[in-house]
Parts: C-alpha cells; sequence; structure tokens
C-alpha cells in the first residue's frame, strides 16, 4: 500500500471513472484497474460498486476518508519542514463558492504580504469540510452550512438577500415583495448545490412552491447582467450592490426573515497553519465586509 497506490485511489474516488481517471493521472486504465484490485484485495473488501457505473461504496467512502487525512499530515509535514527553512512566509490555500466579493481582500493581502503565494480554488460548500480535514486547503469561505466537526469557524457577515430585476420590472417600484408573489417570476440563478439556488429552492419549498427557472449556471458574476438583458429577476446578497453599481437592475426587499446570507471562514481545528494561512486568516477576520475595506484602515 504504497503512496502512490493512495494517490491513485483518491482520483478514481473522486471521478468514480475509471477511464477519466487513467487519463487524469497518466496511467493505462488495465494498469489501474489492477492497482485498484490489489488495493481492495489487502484490504479484504471491495471499496466500489461495480453493478453498471462505478460507484464508492460505504467502505470506500470511509476509507477515503482515513487515506486524504494521512496524505494531508504528510503533505502537511512536508510544508511545515520546508516553511522552517525558507526565508519566505510560504503558501496560503484559500478556498470559496465564489471570489466575488473577495478581490478587494486579496488585492490588499498581497499588497501588505507580497512574498506569499496565494491559491485560489473554487468549489462547492459540500466538498469544503472533507477538503480541509484532508488538509488539501488551508481555510475556505462558505456561504452555507458545512460539517463543521474537526473544524474552527468565524462568522464574517450576515446580510440581507434581495430581488433583482429588470429596470422597467412590473415589481421593479417595489420597496419589498413576498415570495408568494414571486411564485410566477422567471428566475436567474446558479445550478444546484450553490448557496444562491439551495436559499431559493429552500423559501420556495416552505410554500409548496416551484420556482420558476428560466436560467442556471456557474458564474454569480454574470447574473446581474443578465438580469439587465431582460430575462428574469434573480436573489442577491447585499455585497453584490456594491460590484453592480453600474448595471441597470432594481433592488427589492423580500419581506422573509429566512432570505438572508451568512458568510463563515473555516480552518481545521487541528492543523498546522502556515504562516501564509496565519496572516490570510487575520487579514480576513479583519476585514470590514460590508465596506470592502480593511478595519485596521478605517473601513
Amino acid at each position: 500500500m504504497d503512496l502512490n497506490t493512495l494517490k491513485q485511489f483518491l482520483v478514481v474516488a473522486r471521478l468514480e471513472h475509471l477511464s477519466r481517471a487513467a487519463d487524469e493521472l497518466h496511467v493505462a486504465q488495465p494498469s489501474l484497474s489492477r492497482t485498484i484490485a490489489r488495493l481492495e484485495s489487502e484490504l479484504g473488501t471491495p471499496l466500489f460498486d461495480r453493478s453498471g457505473r462505478l460507484r464508492l461504496n460505504d467502505a470506500g467512502n470511509l476509507f477515503r476518508g482515513y487515506v486524504e487525512r494521512a496524505l494531508g499530515e504528510l503533505d502537511a509535514g512536508r510544508r511545515a519542514v520546508a516553511e522552517t527553512t525558507s526565508d519566505g512566509f510560504g503558501t496560503v490555500r484559500l478556498a470559496s463558492e465564489t471570489f466575488l466579493g473577495l478581490t478587494g481582500l486579496l488585492a490588499a493581502f498581497k499588497r501588505a504580504h507580497p512574498a506569499v503565494e496565494v491559491e485560489l480554488h473554487q468549489m462547492p460548500a459540500e466538498d469544503m469540510a472533507r477538503r480541509l480535514r484532508a488538509q488539501d486547503i488551508d481555510l475556505c469561505v462558505a456561504a452555507q452550512p458545512i460539517p463543521a466537526e474537526g473544524l474552527a469557524a468565524v462568522q464574517l457577515l450576515d446580510e440581507a438577500v434581495w430581488l433583482a430585476t429588470p429596470l422597467d420590472h412590473p415589481l421593479a417600484g417595489r420597496t419589498s415583495v413576498s415570495v408568494d408573489e414571486l411564485a410566477d417570476q422567471p428566475f436567474i440563478t446558479t445550478r444546484k448545490g450553490n448557496w444562491p439556488r439551495r436559499l431559493l429552492d429552500r423559501l420556495f419549498a416552505a410554500r409548496d412552491l416551484t420556482p420558476k427557472i428560466v436560467c442556471e449556471g456557474d458564474e454569480p458574476a454574470a447574473i446581474a447582467d443578465l438580469i439587465s438583458t431582460g430575462l428574469g429577476v434573480s436573489l442577491l446578497p447585499a455585497i453584490a450592490r456594491r460590484f453592480a453599481t453600474q448595471i441597470p437592475v432594481a433592488w427589492i426587499a423580500v419581506d422573509s426573515p429566512d432570505c438572508r446570507r451568512t458568510l463563515t471562514l473555516f480552518w481545521g481545528a487541528d492543523s498546522h497553519l502556515s504562516t501564509a494561512a496565519r496572516l490570510m486568516r487575520t487579514t480576513i477576520t479583519g476585514w470590514n465586509w460590508n465596506s470592502g475595506e480593511s478595519r485596521q484602515n478605517g473601513g
């Protein structure tokens, strides 16, 4: 059970597809199949269900967690040794569902710490807890709850989420609107799993409604532009108003206490954080998320 075998297992577990895993690993598929078979033989149990599409089974999912943590500890050790023998601050790996709203913070961080290397990883919230515990990433900013076992957290922002409409929309002159009044509105939103979609689905499900979705995608930054074309309406956080000042849309309060977004910073409670990661954590927690400025600068 060598490191290469374990790394190959993780790729197969992530993709649940042998040929795609073989392509990513640049190995022959028959060789990869034999590697996985030997690993299963050594463990004494299958790690994948092979009836139809390849699927990670319960034993495989359990084993993956241990492998990720073990390899994460080895990588953390390597980085800790490198940090003590170099003059630099190292690298910080930051994950988020979207980097809209983080650009000002990242620019301020690089100005203050030009020697620090920053790696950005965009990923769904459902992957964050596992990747933090595996020490694949150092910090993550999430806009929805993630499993907190083994993680430390600081709330960064709690804000209202608004309805954004085209300027000539019938609701554009309103100061507030109820969720029931949005039942037949065409919505532009993100794909399932992302916080805007989960919020929309949750608000509608609470009233036995189903949202009418005319556009779903992976680019939250493009939603305001699409609204301005007249394609539909959307739920956008208050922070988005700061970045959409030049886009002609109307902003209307949603009459529901549940129509809010909370940003939270997470990191591994027992993980070794590099100097770079600790500097980034300090910057993030010291950032004024409402104004988009560092609190130390009077923002």
